[in-house]
């Protein structure tokens, strides 16, 4: 490929992004698009659709990237999480690890490949790609040597900032623990492999078990019951009715018949709860819910560090049976694989394994037509109908340089789903475990089949019709290596660049939000921040790409400036979208750097291997010999990193956990802690199982249990919280007694006027919950220059250039 059809992808590439964010920065001033780009920050704020039109809303603006450079990182984890000042963190060290690589290769190491052979050069516009590339330099050149001080060079400002970052993320994962006291699951263990006992129930032997061998720390436990269908189809309808509820529409008109599309029927109601709630004194409940028991439970004890012994201890001779761990968050757990019986993961596990194989294996088709548009030229005398092609310039251009690049993202867009539908499978205990595994699987899918499967079949392509002899088969991929760096730099611009202005201007809500009100004419917008971030498809990207740097970096330099660039625009980019459009509903509390930090040794180790190779191609035996010992202290250095800080990042240290209980129980915030567990973990949210807070095994022998102070047995003491059921939407809850007997007074609910509720939209849950607006009123006023939200105000947001107008909030 020569530099004009490399111009013709980077020109598209260029015009769309630049299209792509000028529409970006006019829509998101519309008021109608809030739910699309201000889903984060507008989740609680209710706007006006019929502000009046003003031309400002038409001028573009780059008010955005100034936002998004002014926001500090603790701005950013509190709207993103750990996990995502772990990803700015990763896009931070690529800037600075390519800038530094960009001097160095550009002005040392890209002059040298350019004049590496005496020939008589053209103009730069048809010049070929291959003369700005390694394999321009003679064979026993006296000038590799400073190919090999450039990587040596690199290699050492890479390891110097990588253990920087490593030690000051150790630091902020220690800090997110020692942050977080109510973390309740550090007090929870997940158990599994219950043996089954004749004549017992699965609860029965849990309690047996714990109060046996951890009698002075158990607390209590919750069993895990299966789902029927039934369960899912009551479900499904509570969630319907809620969002039908929870929608206010306009009426078409008087009339006697509704047509169903004008709101929710007044005559739709919901069962009550008291009509199917299992009663804690009923014996067919019970035994329904111990046919509906798993081998699995959640054991809550009383201190973090008797969590922490539990779950790392061996409970059993037998390891497949009481299989214990942490468990995780409460908003984290993922309920549909704690059915699934310890016994069978190893085989889901192995299943997986083999069906991701298959489906690189199959990806190899794609690779290879992708790889066969680059080269139309080698493919003509075997394809004889190419040469119509290949006559005209504009189209073979096009063909060889912007095309190849499209296909494959478009083909790559089928990964992501399908690596989390077999990280589903896998049997993960939470959310953001399954994330990272599909993290991972994308990331070993991008490093064989966008770089080694394009290698490859660019070998086979080259040699089509030749015969290859086993031994030449190391020469050849040293050789096309650095030809290769001509499709990545179009896969740069076009997965880079594009990819960003996208991920920017959010192309699927907009349409969504789009249809929503101009076709089915809907003026309340369901849900605010309802996305989470999707680490799983964007940190494989950005390792793929500082893989790609490091490779290339001394192979084919000029890949380095369009590098720079998208991870600069990436920045500005991910920090606009974690502040305004994802929500951070789970996280990981930092454990995708260390995946990050295995990925970038890997390719520093691979650039340094295929170098060893292509210097010993070219017959340089100082520099071959002088990467030997680069690549020991690369290992070295990372076995030095993971000995340091990576058991911070897998292992809570007791030191710190003891440290917090002490703490707590000296404030006495332990016996809160205890009474919030069971109503954290709380399985159902459906009238069906919402009632029954305790296990049918503790039926009798809840005195063990009980409150000193509880002046009766079995009744809850009026001074503490309890556990109470939303007789509306059947989910469970905390509430304070008095509170709750208030609500069943109507008396008490109608002599209260100061304190008025009203209706708030459950953001998450698209449920109505009742609020007091004193507490509203406190949150507002704590924050500087916030509205009264008794009074309508109509204001131009400066820092999001669109206009805002906040509603009245009805008392009810």
């Amino acid at each position: 490929m020569n530099l004009s059809a490399f111009l013709a992808s980077a020109g598209i590439n260029v015009v769309v992004c630049v299209v792509l964010l000028t529409l970006y920065s006019v829509l998101s001033k519309q008021p109608g698009n809030i739910s699309v780009y201000f889903g984060q920050k507008l989740a609680q704020l209710r706007s006006k659709r019929n502000d009046p039109f003003r031309f400002e809303r038409l001028v573009p603006s780059a008010s955005w990237l100034v936002k998004a450079w002014q926001t500090s990182e603790e701005e950013i984890c509190e709207c993103g999480g750990l996990d995502a000042v772990v990803f700015l963190r990763a896009l931070v060290f690529s800037i600075r690890i390519f800038s530094i690589t960009a001097i160095i290769c550009l002005f040392l190491v890209l002059p040298l490949n350019y004049f590496g052979q005496e020939m008589k050069h053209k103009e730069i516009p048809s010049e070929s790609l291959e003369v700005f590339t390694i394999g321009n330099v003679k064979q026993g050149s006296k000038w590799l040597w400073a190919h090999c001080l450039a990587l040596y060079a690199i290699t050492c400002c890479a390891c110097a900032l990588l253990y920087v970052e490593y030690g000051s993320i150790a630091k902020l994962r220690l800090a997110h623990i020692t942050g977080s006291p109510t973390n309740l699951s550090r007090f929870t263990v997940l158990v599994r492999g219950i043996p089954q006992s004749s004549g017992e129930s699965y609860c029965d032997t849990v309690t047996k078990f714990f109060t046996n061998y951890y009698s002075s720390s158990y607390l209590s436990h919750q069993m895990v019951y299966r789902s029927s269908r039934v369960q899912k189809l009551v479900s499904g309808a509570e969630k319907t009715y809620k969002m039908l509820k929870s929608t206010p529409m306009k009426q078409c008109g008087p009339c006697f018949l509704r047509c169903g599309l004008c709101g929710p029927s007044s005559t739709l109601k919901i069962v009550s709860s008291k009509s199917t709630s299992v009663e804690t004194g009923n014996d067919s409940g019970y035994s329904q819910l111990k046919e509906k028991e798993c081998a699995s439970a959640l054991v809550f004890f009383r201190t973090r560090y008797a969590a922490l012994v539990a779950s790392e201890s061996l409970q059993s001779p037998n390891p497949m049976l009481w299989v214990t761990e942490l468990a995780p968050e409460p908003d984290d757990i993922y309920w549909k694989n704690l059915y699934i019986p310890y016994r069978l993961l190893w085989v889901r596990k192995l299943a997986t394994l083999l069906a991701s194989i298959v489906f690189m294996l199959f990806f190899l088709a794609p690779v290879t037509f992708v790889q066969g548009l680059t080269q139309l030229d080698k493919l003509e005398s075997t394809f004889p109908f190419l040469k119509g092609i290949i006559k005209r310039k504009f189209m073979k251009d096009l063909a060889t340089g912007y095309l190849p690049s499209v296909i494959l993202i478009l083909f790559l867009y089928i990964v992501p789903p399908v690596m989390m539908l077999f990280s589903t499978v896998e049997g993960p205990l939470s959310r953001s475990e399954r994330k990272k595994s599909a993290c991972l699987k994308v990331l070993y899918f991008f490093i064989w089949n966008v770089f080694f499967a394009n290698i490859l079949t660019g070998s086979v392509i080259e040699r089509l019709g030749k015969f290859s002899i086993p031994k030449d088969v190391p020469t050849q991929l040293a050789k096309l290596v650095p030809l290769q760096a001509i499709l990545f730099m179009t896969y740069v611009l076009t997965s880079g660049w594009a990819s960003l202005a996208c991920e920017l201007l959010q192309p699927f809500p907009l349409i969504c939000n789009l249809l929503d009100r101009f076709i089915f004419r809907n003026k309340c917008v369901l849900s605010y921040g309802t996305m989470s971030f999707p680490f799983h498809t964007e940190f494989p990207r950005i390792l793929l790409f500082v893989l790609l740097g490091f490779n290339f970096c001394i192979l084919a330099p000029l890949i380095l400036p369009f590098l720079l660039v998208y991870f600069i625009l990436a920045y500005f980019v991910y920090r606009n979208q974690i502040l305004n459009v994802y929500v951070a509903k789970y996280q990981t509390g930092g454990l995708y750097w260390p995946i990050v930090h295995g990925a970038t040794i890997f390719s520093l180790v691979l650039t340094q291997l295929i170098s060893l190779g292509v210097f010993g191609l070219k017959k340089s035996p100082i520099s071959s010999g002088f990467m030997i010992p680069l690549i020991i202290f690369t290992l070295l250095f990372n076995m030095y990193c993971r000995q340091r800080f990576s058991p911070i990042f897998y292992k809570d240290p007791a030191q710190v956990l003891i440290e917090m209980d002490r703490e707590d129980e000296r404030s006495g915030n332990l016996e809160k802690i205890h009474r919030m567990l069971p109503a954290a973990y709380c399985q159902f949210t459906s009238t069906e199982h919402s009632a029954v807070q305790v296990d049918p095994c503790e039926k009798g022998n809840n005195d063990k249990h009980k409150d000193p102070e509880d002046p009766q047995p079995g009744l809850p003491n009026p001074s503490t919280p309890i556990k109470k059921l939303d007789q509306e939407h059947g989910s469970c809850q905390n509430g304070d007694n008095d509170k709750f007997q208030d609500l069943e007074d109507p008396k008490a609910s109608l002599s209260q006027p100061l304190s008025p509720i009203i209706k708030n939209l459950d953001q998450e849950n698209g449920s109505c919950e009742n609020v007091d607006i004193d507490k509203i009123q406190d949150s507002v006023d704590s924050k500087p220059g916030s509205p009264h939200p008794s009074s309508p105000i109509k204001k131009l947001d400066e820092e999001n250039d669109f206009p805002v107008e906040i509603e009245e909030l009805d008392a009810k």
